[in-house]
């Protein structure tokens, strides 16, 4: 019997906890009725047990409310604004720049005629013809001073006098720039854009201190993508490259990305001061091996002493003066206007295509493009009259076009007219100067 009185009481034990039991309600109420009449402390009752289970569920609640509290907090300090990096990047950005360069280059080369032609004449030699062909590359820059003094690679923007180098800024603005001076052992270059105002710079006064293993972001025009970043640490110092059987020494080496266009873009720490500039990257080792995060940096103290010696050259250096406009370059008129490469006709080579002597002046090749190009001019017609004048010269055909500007609308009677008297094509063709 006691046994089974004992086990009830234990039940409710257990349960007291959950407050499923009504007779457990009877003890607490005499334990401090008692307290309050006696004054003395009751002893510990069996019910008392399960205060600590309580006592851990609040501990557990307090504890889970604090974290929550605690990740709320981390939510809050993860504002993508007060990331260093974003900060360094916004830092600098008005002073990098998108630079577009196009070359024309100018060659002359053997007529593929003249091979016809030698099968009848020997050596025979016709007026050399000139191609143009129109280069451009892509890679990126940063200004170093208010006045719109910019640093880039050498190879970015390679010396010549028919250069065109196009600059773009981070809001868009476009500046036509002129190669100053540059640095080919360094691979850097000095050119200048104008403007009223002062322009946003990177301070070369404080630089990175380049140290292993710090953060450092690319920025630049990367495969033409304007205001592209990429981020990596310093991986290496005073590295040694050859590129183009030109040697480099005392490179930076980085995994951050470097790709075409980054060249000449500023390599920033997180500060957004000067690591360095973004010069070559190695997909492959001499050997052939691929590779990994290997790119190369100009350190950011050669900048820093070639930039001092370019701002003296530039002190020396006079004005950049205009450049003529397309259409008074030199060249003849024919070619420069309409896109024809000409040929005298001369009497063994009238012979041998059968043409009628004495008359007009070959068609040996015509450009792309061109208006002659666009209006069905084929190489091996012949021009029998410019206007209403005649011609069987080159010299006369051009003294003809002497004073024809751009836009001036020429006719040209083009065709065939075979020797005795076997067959006439001839048509007239306007062609509008270019």
């Amino acid at each position: 019997m006691e046994m089974a009185s004992t086990a009830p009481g234990s039940a409710r034990v257990s349960r007291a906890g959950f407050g499923v039991s009504p007779r457990r309600t009877s003890a607490p109420s005499r334990i401090h009725e008692e307290t309050v009449r006696g004054g003395e402390t009751p002893s510990p009752a069996r019910e008392t047990r399960a205060l600590p289970g309580i006592l851990r569920a609040g501990v557990f609640a307090l504890a889970l409310a604090g974290s929550l509290s605690a990740a709320d907090s981390s939510f809050a300090q993860a504002d993508p604004a007060t990331e260093p990096a974003v900060q360094a990047v916004a830092k600098v950005l008005p002073a990098v720049v998108n630079i577009n360069t196009e070359r024309i280059v100018r060659r002359r080369v053997r007529d593929p005629f003249e091979d016809f032609a030698a099968q009848y004449f020997g050596n025979y030699r016709s007026r050399p013809r000139e191609i143009r062909q129109t280069l451009q590359s892509l890679g990126s820059g940063f200004i170093v001073d208010p006045a719109g003094y910019i640093v880039t690679n050498e190879h970015v923007v390679q010396r010549a006098a028919d250069l065109k180098i196009e600059v773009t800024m981070n809001d868009g603005k476009t500046y036509n720039a002129h190669y100053i001076t540059g640095d080919s052992k360094n691979d850097l270059a000095f050119i200048k854009i104008d403007a009223k105002a002062d322009f946003p710079f990177i301070n070369l006064d404080h630089i990175s201190p380049n140290l292993l293993g710090q953060t450092v972001l690319v920025v630049g025009n990367a495969a033409g993508y304007g205001s592209s970043i990429s981020r990596g640490i310093l991986s290496g110092t005073k590295r040694e490259i050859s590129v183009d059987e030109i040697d480099y020494k005392d490179l930076l080496q980085t995994d951050a990305a470097i790709n075409p266009g980054n060249s000449g873009g500023p390599l920033i720490d997180l500060s957004g001061r000067l690591v360095g500039v973004s010069s070559a990257k190695m997909a492959f080792t001499p050997q052939g091996v691929p590779t990994q995060g290997l790119g190369f940096a100009v350190p950011a103290e050669t900048v820093r002493a070639s930039v001092a010696q370019f701002k003296i050259a530039a002190q020396n250096q006079p004005s950049p003066r205009p450049k003529p406009p397309e259409n008074e370059a030199t060249g003849s008129p024919a070619g420069r206007l309409f896109g024809l490469q000409l040929q005298n006709l001369t009497p063994d080579l009238t012979d041998a295509l059968g043409y009628v002597q004495g008359r007009g002046v070959l068609v040996s090749a015509v450009e792309p493009e061109s208006p002659a190009d666009r209006a069905g001019i084929r190489r091996g017609l012949v021009i029998y009259r410019v206007g209403r004048y005649n011609v069987s010269s080159i010299k006369q055909l051009e003294n003809l076009l002497a004073r024809v500007g751009s836009g001036t609308s020429v006719d040209f009677t083009i065709g065939i007219v075979r020797a005795n008297g076997r067959g006439e094509q001839l048509e007239t063709v306007p062609l509008t100067a270019r």
